[in-house]
């Protein structure tokens, strides 16, 4: 095959693409292009073991398989600009690429706050740079840390800095619980009962209002009129998908890059998009284009994409398979674990304990019409297996449907 393949983004669902479009047969030229200047890494430990200081920076590194050896990586250059018609990329520094198949991958960047007050002081938690940031300020005696939103980033967070010794940490968020969306109110209790049990406190249902300082954040204000002493904030309050680059080529970027269910990206046959970026169809469940940001997604996404583009790019069609992707998330807090196969958001009008209780392991089965589409586990390593066990009960695409 000749002819370059352009993967803009050079995160997991970068590296991934270009591992999969060699694994789908694709022998011509791959270039990886990303806005840091590091290679690949893994993200989640970066508010977990790497802020609380047990492993290090340089260990997140993803090791790519020798399969990608000749790939060409352009670090620290972000794409700007596409003409997807011409098939012209171009690059922060002045340069263009063209290419005849583009990948989709530049995921999404931390969503901030447009409160008045002072930007020192207040911190997200995406990339490397971020955490080593963080870090240095968590570790300074007698910290007092406000987390704003109580997600999963920012209940890690929490827990890292309870366990970093903080002297006080402060949760804010609208939401009457933590995680109340993605988990619905039985988890979410469990989880607050647990976090307060080991020294984070709340301030819930009411919004951030604005910062308080001079030259750096003293105090964050709350809408209810609350004031909170903070000397370090960590904003953690969602997402933006990175797709202004792509601005005037006629797509769906409402929420992300709107795909059809091969991955292709506004029916374009030389374009697909991968990861966090990537709002599309999932035949397990209705059908109707969502981004997901969970773990799992920027290998299984980089999978079917790649061979979707490289069938394209052979001249061959497209395999049909409804791809329906298992959503899989985790989140290590304090000293238990969040385990989710599924999608629980669309049960939450029907969650059943499976087994154990709140406050102990236990195991909560999310459930639409009847059938189980999300298993959720709460606790240690045995809630984490038997939510493994519940896994195989899960909603199936209509293809697998006996």
């Amino acid at each position: 095959m000749t002819g370059r393949v352009v993967v803009a983004g050079a995160s997991l669902g970068g590296l991934r693409a270009a591992e999969q479009l060699r694994a789908a047969g694709w022998t011509g030229a791959i270039t990886v292009v990303g806005d840091e200047p590091v290679m690949p890494y893994n993200r989640p430990p970066l508010s977990k073991e790497v802020l609380v200081g047990k492993g290090s920076f340089e260990s997140l590194a993803f090791r790519p398989r020798a399969s990608v050896a000749d790939v060409e990586w352009v670090l620290g250059a972000a794409v700007t600009s596409a003409d997807l018609g011409r098939r012209v990329l171009g690059l922060a520094h002045g340069a263009e690429l063209t290419f005849d198949g583009l990948v989709v991958a530049t995921g999404v960047r931390p969503r901030r706050l447009g409160c008045p007050g002072p930007l020192r002081g207040r911190h997200t938690v995406r990339t490397v740079a971020d955490a080593r940031a963080l870090r240095t300020e968590l570790a300074r005696p007698g910290a007092r840390v406000v987390v704003v939103g109580a997600g999963f980033i920012g209940c890690e967070v929490a827990a890292t800095a309870v366990a970093l010794g903080a002297a006080e940490v402060i949760v804010a968020d609208p939401e009457p619980l933590p995680m109340l969306r993605p988990l619905g109110e039985l988890l979410a209790r469990d989880l607050l009962r647990r976090h307060e049990q080991r020294g984070v406190r709340f301030a819930l249902g009411t919004a951030v209002s604005g910062f308080e300082g001079e030259d750096r954040v003293t105090g964050v204000v709350l809408g209810d009129g609350r004031r909170l002493a903070a000397d370090v904030v960590i904003e953690a309050v969602g997402s933006i998908p990175n797709t202004e680059w792509l601005a005037g080529n006629g797509l769906d970027l409402a929420d992300g890059v709107r795909t059809d269910e091969l991955l292709r990206v506004g029916g374009l046959p030389h374009v697909v998009a991968v990861g966090d970026i990537a709002r599309f169809p999932n035949a397990r469940y209705d059908g109707v284009p969502r981004r997901i940001e969970h773990w799992s997604m920027p290998a299984d996404t980089a999978k079917r994409a790649a061979r979707t583009l490289a069938a394209h790019l052979a001249g061959a069609e497209p395999d049909p398979e409804p791809f329906a992707p298992l959503p899989t998330f985790w989140s290590d807090q304090h000293d238990f674990h969040l385990q989710c196969f599924g999608a629980p958001a669309f049960g939450l009008d029907d969650v059943r304990v499976l087994e154990g209780e709140p406050g102990d392991d236990v195991v909560a089965g999310y459930h639409s019409a009847g059938r189980l589409v999300g298993v959720v586990a709460l606790g240690g390593p045995a809630a984490t297996a038997a939510a493994a066990r519940h896994r195989s009960g899960l909603l199936k695409p209509p293809a697998l449907t006996a």
